[in-house]
């Protein structure tokens, strides 16, 4: 074991170590020196207090402006208010029964504050804060470390302040900084003109001026893209070297009478991805490719394309979709846009057709049978469902291809059970309807090739966004559903999109963790701070019955939400696609696939509560015909908010890709690399994947140059350790599993 694997408990003692573990997640050596500063502050340069958020510990920069001594009423005991300023805003500092620290805190007194940012009185305020005074006299440790240098200001918690952090890294520093190895060839770091590693944690932890802290971030952006690089290049070479049965199809085949039924012209883009993945298919390799784009772009046309040219080649294909109403709407619209070539071996079905299965968790016992029966022996040519097809008894006489749909609900398990179905790998489509910047790609998808398609299909209509703010105009919201009345009237129909259930569903459910389900998937947007002040979330159950007994009342309305029965959704969508219910109020579970022509307006209650990217997609709903599509974002935020800006973001644009680069940037990155790498937190600290372009596209090419060389990396043993290290055990197990 290494200097930097050691446990902290050596360097800090047993109880600072685990007050690091418990609220830091830093064991080791190592951990406490990548701890690297969130930002800095100039001594002399106050920090702004205008951006704090509630219920977030911060680490402030203020001086002391006022302090009172306030005995508390019939009672003995008191409070110690402290007034600090930035030179703009102020902040509240509460002391209860600490009337002795008067005598330090001083009016005039500068320092670093800690705490946990609440409101009373409408106030913020921090109760009973860590501090560290930096007036003090010129001999005391504090001032000496502090001054003519920046301060870095760490990521911390309530038992461990930024300032007590910072003396644990430079104890780190002090004892260990000659124990850090050098993960990056030193040809690389030269090209590229990068301080060696050592030098760049020490600039980070210790900076002198603005130009060591941007060296260092230099060098430690690189050290993060290149390792992630190198593992996703080791895993694009493992998979190269895979066996695949090739897929090709035929002249004259299923994949051909399917393309002489259909009724339009595949748009350019759909013709050279469907040229992409053919060519992919009818390698001996696996085929491991992302296909993204816009909403109603027609990814799924492209998919079903191919599962046809592996039916061609006589193999089977498997159609993977997080939810049972998403899997019954591509069911349905396969076989549809089919016809008889989906009735292969039955009364009336076409001499080149196949079969076309629906399997899902709550299926009936003799349809489910039957499915089995039709994937086991190969009748069914395709097949598609939710997690279902990942039970053990679920076989397939030959599986060639795997299409997953909106990927990232699936768990890397599942998806790789279900690879391990076929006998030699099988090709792999990863489908999502997000659109992901070109460097998010790279880094989050880095071992797929990636198609996109951002093209709409002839005949799909402009849809107009709208934000009607409830609250400042009430008479908008009237107006709304007076326009849902009219789109009614010309013979259309509506959505109605709420963030809850409501069938006594608690209202802090979204911040609780349960058992992942497909009501789970129904996602509720982040509150956000202070959320605990807003009301409950509107639900499809309470705002159904609103909208029945007023301004929507005559019209057919109907609810549509992940608790329902599996009946009850099928036989709701069924009529909603058939025309026979008006106006669809509904959760998230619409957000992906439900495809009705006919369906002109959506109202999006509470739009505030949705991410960017997810009021993208379920705006994608509508507009799916010849007549124009009506979005309207319905919220209760006043028009200064961040979450006012969000929604008049969405209103302004229809460029999905735009879209997600906002939506990213308020999420925080790490958040979607978290998850898309392997369901832990994100290894990226310093790298932005939004931001660092050029780091990350000369990254990927050094890494697969390496990795072509020196496969195994046997000639950079620090490299291996650093890649190691990123490759925890969950995350090896992602990167092997794809």
């Amino acid at each position: 074991m290494g200097a930097l694997d050691e446990p902290l408990t050596k360097l800090v003692g047993d109880r600072t170590a685990k007050v690091l573990a418990d609220s830091l997640k830093l064991r080791t050596v190592g951990d406490l020196l990548h701890h690297y500063p969130r930002r800095y502050v100039e001594r002399g340069q106050l920090t702004s207090l205008d951006e704090l958020e509630i219920d977030e510990h911060v680490t402030v920069l203020a001086r002391i402006e006022k302090v009172t001594l306030i005995p508390f009423r019939g009672r003995k005991g008191d409070r110690l208010e402290v007034v600090v300023t930035d030179g703009r805003s102020r902040l509240s500092l509460v002391f209860f029964n600490q009337g002795w620290r008067q005598k330090e805190l001083k009016a005039g007194a500068q320092g670093l504050f800690a705490g946990k940012v609440g409101v009373f009185n409408r106030t913020r305020q921090l109760v009973s804060p860590d501090y560290q005074l930096l007036d003090e006299d010129a001999g005391s440790d504090a001032a000496q470390q502090f001054a003519g240098r920046l301060i870095p200001v760490y990521g911390a918690s309530a038992q461990m302040p930024s300032w007590k952090l910072s003396i644990c890294i430079e104890t780190a520093l002090t004892k260990h900084l000659g124990d850090v190895g050098e993960p990056l060839p030193a040809e690389l770091r030269e090209r590229h003109d990068l301080i060696p590693l050592p030098e760049a944690l020490e600039l980070i932890h210790r900076p002198r001026s603005h130009a060591d802290r941007e060296r260092a971030q230099s060098r430690l952006r690189w050290d993060e893209a290149f390792v992630l690089q190198v593992a996703l290049a080791q895993r694009r070479a493992a998979e190269s070297a895979l066996p695949a049965v090739p897929r090709k199809a035929r002249a004259g085949g299923l994949l051909d009478a399917f393309d002489a039924r259909l009724p339009f012209t595949l748009t350019e883009g759909q013709q050279q991805v469907s040229a992409e993945i053919a060519a992919d298919l009818a390698s001996e390799h696996p085929m491991h490719r992302l296909l993204q784009g816009e909403v109603g772009s027609g990814k799924t046309l492209v998919a079903l394309r191919a599962m046809l040219a592996v039916v061609d080649a006589g193999g089977q294909a498997v159609l993977l979709a997080p939810t049972e109403v998403l899997a019954q709407q591509h069911h349905r619209s396969i076989v549809e846009m089919m016809g008889d070539l989906a009735e292969g071996g039955m009364l009336g079905g076409s001499d080149l057709g196949t079969r076309v299965v629906l399997l899902t968790g709550s299926m009936g016992v003799p349809a489910r049978r039957q499915a089995l029966l039709d994937m086991a022996c190969g009748d069914a040519g395709i097949a598609i469902g939710t997690h279902a097809l990942i039970e053990d008894k679920v076989q397939f006489q030959d599986l060639g291809l795997v299409v997953v749909d909106e990927q990232h609900r699936f768990g890397v398990e599942q998806r790789d059970a279900l690879r391990a179905k076929g006998e030699q790998p099988p090709h792999l489509l990863v489908m999502t309807a997000t659109p992901i910047p070109r460097t998010v790609a790279m880094t989050v998808f880095g071992d797929l090739e990636t198609s996109v398609l951002d093209q709409l299909p002839a005949g799909r209509s402009p849809i107009s966004t709208h934000v009607v703010p409830a609250v400042e105009k009430p008479n908008f919201l009237t107006r709304a559903w007076e326009r849902v009345r009219e789109e009614v009237g010309k013979g259309h129909q509506a959505y109605v999109v709420c963030p809850r259930i409501g069938d006594e569903e608690p209202a802090a459910e979204p911040k609780k963790k349960r058992r992942a389900s497909e009501e789970d998937l129904e996602d509720v947007a982040d509150l956000g701070a202070g959320s605990d002040e807003r009301r409950p979330p509107l639900s499809v159950v309470e705002t159904a019955e609103m909208l029945v007994k007023g301004p929507l009342s005559g019209l057919r309305v109907e609810i549509l939400h992940g608790r329902l029965a599996p009946e009850a959704k099928d036989d709701v969508m069924r009529r909603f696609a058939a025309g026979e219910v008006d106006v669809l109020v509904a959760t998230t579970v619409i957000e992906v696939g439900v495809n009705v022509p006919n369906s002109t307006v959506m109202v999006i209650m509470d739009a505030d509560r949705f991410g960017v990217s997810q009021l993208h997609q379920l705006r994608g709903r509508v507009g799916r015909g010849s007549a124009a599509g009506l979005c309207l974002l319905v919220t209760d935020m006043p028009a200064a908010s961040a979450a006012r800006a969000r929604l008049d973001a969405v209103a302004g644009t229809l460029d999905g890709f735009e879209l997600s680069r906002i939506d990213l940037e308020q999420r925080r990155e790490g958040d979607v690399l978290g998850q898309a790498q392997s369901g832990v937190k994100s290894s990226l600290k310093v790298l932005s994947v939004l931001e660092d372009e050029e780091v990350i596209v000369t990254a990927r090419a050094e890494a697969t140059r390496l990795v072509a060389e020196d496969p195994e990396l046997a000639a950079h043993p620090e490299l291996r350790t650093a890649l190691e290290s990123l490759l925890d055990e969950d995350r090896a197990a992602y990167m092997e599993k794809g």
